[in-house]
């Protein structure tokens, strides 16, 4: 039983953003990055999945974001993988859930894994996938709904399989005083009912590791033995302002019986194993 995910994370194609008088997000880059990212995918790593997990736009207008959103996810489906979407915050502000299910599915497949919901699931290669959908109200939280928790709860009740989540925001307890973005601001980078929804993971036994982008820099915790990886994202300025050097990144996680190996590339990379062995 193996499985191998590719992911790529905030992408942000769209005008270009500032943080604190310096450019930090490189979204000029982000045509040509992805379809570097989906060339490495094709001829390199060869995923049975690529997984989006957010934040395809840099919000600008409706007409705007419509066009770019669909930019980038006719680019991604160039993938050979089976292409999984997450939502992102920047996704959702002029954008609305039908909006990008819609996308997600230009042949308007009426058995498309989302099912027209923006949180869902599927099981490929031995492993069952959640996407949870995390709300950003803007400056003010990250929430997951109870009714979403419950669903989830359910979900993982009815599974026999290892399960993978994947989500925008971070449900992890990780340290952001040194984060360019969110120092200060643990609450909109991290979900407020992140404590809630860890215990659902662990009362259910079998979250193999949880994926999520958001924060703009790599990190791994482990909290009760289970793994919360966050992906760098692909335009992030590495350098202190322009013209600036982008991160790159993807990421490619292998799932195997007791073993998950994550690798992280581009101008920014790291690497973590995580053993799953029983005593």
């Amino acid at each position: 039983m193996a499985l191998k995910i590719g992911f790529v994370t905030d992408l942000h194609f769209g005008p270009e953003a500032y943080h604190d008088g310096k450019l930090r997000k490189l979204t000029h880059h982000a045509a040509e990055l992805t379809r570097a990212v989906v060339r490495r995918m094709n001829e390199e790593l060869h995923p049975d999945l690529l997984v989006n997990l957010g934040d395809d736009i840099e919000d600008e207008s409706r007409d705007a974001d419509l066009a770019r959103y669909g930019e980038c996810q006719r680019i991604l489906r160039t993938a050979r993988a089976e292409l999984v979407n997450v939502a992102g915050n920047h996704d959702t502000i002029h954008l609305t859930r039908d909006d990008l299910t819609r996308i997600w599915t230009p042949d308007g497949a009426a058995d498309a894994p989302h099912g027209g919901r923006l949180f869902y699931s599927l099981d490929r290669g031995g492993f069952h996938l959640v996407v949870l959908h995390t709300i950003e109200q803007k400056d003010v939280a990250v929430r997951i709904p109870e009714a979403q928790l419950a669903w989830l709860r359910d979900d993982l009740a009815r599974t026999r399989l290892p399960v993978v989540v994947m989500m925008h925001h971070s449900a992890s307890e990780q340290d952001l005083s040194d984060s360019l973005w969110f120092a200060g601001l643990p609450h909109l980078a991290l979900v407020q009912e992140r404590a809630a929804l860890r215990a659902i993971l662990e009362e259910s036994g079998k979250v193999r590791a949880v994926f999520n982008g958001h924060v703009h820099r790599n990190h791994l915790d482990v909290i009760a033995g289970v793994p919360y990886v966050t992906v760098q994202s692909l335009i992030e300025n590495l350098d202190e302002d322009a013209p600036g050097r982008p991160a790159a990144a993807c990421a490619v996680a292998t799932l195997e019986a007791e073993r998950t190996t994550v690798r992280v590339l581009g101008a920014d990379p790291a690497r973590y194993q995580l053993e799953h062995r029983r005593a």
